[in-house]
C-alpha cells in the first residue's frame, strides 16, 4: 500500500421542530471502523441538547454504537461528529482468491458456507435480477470470478443514474433496474441481490467517501453505501457500483451488516405533535489534512 492519507470527517446532523418535544433513545453510527487500511487518531462526538446518559456498545457486528437518553425537551436536537483517521489506500488491488474461488461458479467451504447463511440470503428475490446477473457469465469457457464482479460494478455505474435521497428506505432491485436510477443505497442493495442469486455473500456497507477536488467521484456531501462481498483467498472485498470502484479507494467503512436496515448512521424517537416536525439536515465533508 502506498503512503496514508490524512482525513477528517465532519458530520452534523440537525432536527427541527417548530415547539419543543420529548426525545427518546437515539443510536449513531458514526465511528469508521478501525482496521489494518484505517487508523483512528482523534475523535469527538457533541449531541446538543446534553444527552442525560450517552454510552457506546458493540452490536452483533463489532460496528461502534453510540446510544444517547434525554431528559429534556428541545425544539432542535443536533448531533456533530468529527473523526481525523489516516487511511491506506489500494488503488489498483490485486486479490490473491483462492484457486478454487479465481472461477465462478465455485463453493464456499463448509465452515465458511456456515458462517455466510445469512450473507448469502436474498432479502428481494426476483427473477428480473436473477436474468440482470446471468448476463455477466461467459456463455461459453471460464467465467473469472474478478472479471465477473468488476463488469457488474461498472455497468451499474454506466448504466444507472446517480441520484440523492434524503428520504428513508430503498428501492427494490428490480425496480432499480427498470427506473436506471437510484441512490448509493438503491445501487448496493441491487449489486447485492445480484451477487447473492449467484450464491455469492454480501453485506452492505455505510460509510463516507472522500471526494478530491476536480474529481468525478459521487456520493460526497452525506453518508455513502456500497457492499462487500466475501471471496475466499481475499477475505471481505470492497465494491463501489455508484462510483465503480473495486477496493477501498476514497471509501471510509462506519459499519456492516447483512443488510441496510441494520446500519443506518442514526435513527432514535421523539414525542410530540406529528405537525411539530420541521424536517432534518445532514452535511457531511470528508477533507484531506495537508
Amino acid at each position: 500500500m502506498s503512503a496514508p492519507h490524512r482525513l477528517t470527517v465532519r458530520h452534523q446532523s440537525v432536527y427541527r421542530y417548530s415547539e419543543p418535544v420529548r426525545f427518546g433513545e437515539h443510536r449513531m453510527m458514526f465511528r469508521p471502523r478501525a482496521s489494518h487500511d484505517l487508523r483512528l487518531l482523534t475523535t469527538q462526538l457533541l449531541i446538543t441538547p446534553t444527552p442525560e446518559r450517552l454510552h457506546w456498545l458493540h452490536d452483533v457486528f463489532d460496528n461502534s454504537v453510540a446510544v444517547a437518553t434525554f431528559s429534556v425537551e428541545a425544539s432542535e436536537l443536533l448531533f456533530r461528529s468529527e473523526v481525523t483517521l489516516e487511511h491506506w489506500e489500494a488503488p489498483l488491488p490485486d486479490y490473491s482468491l483462492e484457486p478454487y474461488a479465481s472461477t465462478w461458479p465455485f463453493a464456499y467451504t463448509s465452515e465458511e458456507a456456515s458462517d455466510l447463511v445469512n450473507a448469502r440470503s436474498r432479502q428481494y428475490p426476483d427473477a428480473e435480477v436473477d436474468l440482470w446477473a446471468q448476463r455477466f457469465i461467459e456463455p461459453v469457457g471460464i467465467t473469472s470470478t474478478m472479471t465477473l464482479l468488476r463488469s457488474m460494478t461498472l455497468e451499474i455505474k454506466n448504466s444507472c443514474m446517480y441520484v440523492r435521497r434524503t428520504e428513508k428506505g430503498v428501492n427494490r432491485p428490480a425496480d432499480t433496474l427498470r427506473m436506471r436510477r437510484g441512490s448509493c443505497r438503491d445501487f448496493a442493495v441491487l449489486m447485492m441481490d445480484a451477487v447473492r442469486s449467484l450464491g455469492l455473500a454480501a453485506r452492505f456497507v455505510s460509510g463516507y467517501i472522500f471526494v478530491p477536488d476536480y474529481d468525478a467521484t459521487l456520493g460526497g456531501g452525506a453518508t455513502h453505501a456500497w457492499l462487500q462481498i466475501y471471496l475466499p483467498g481475499a477475505g471481505w472485498v470492497d465494491f463501489d457500483p455508484t462510483n465503480s470502484i473495486v477496493g477501498n479507494r476514497h471509501l471510509i467503512r462506519v459499519a456492516v451488516a447483512w443488510n441496510y436496515e441494520q446500519v443506518l448512521p442514526l435513527w432514535g424517537t421523539w414525542h410530540g405533535a406529528m405537525y411539530s416536525f420541521l424536517g432534518l439536515e445532514v452535511d457531511v465533508s470528508v477533507t484531506e489534512d495537508v
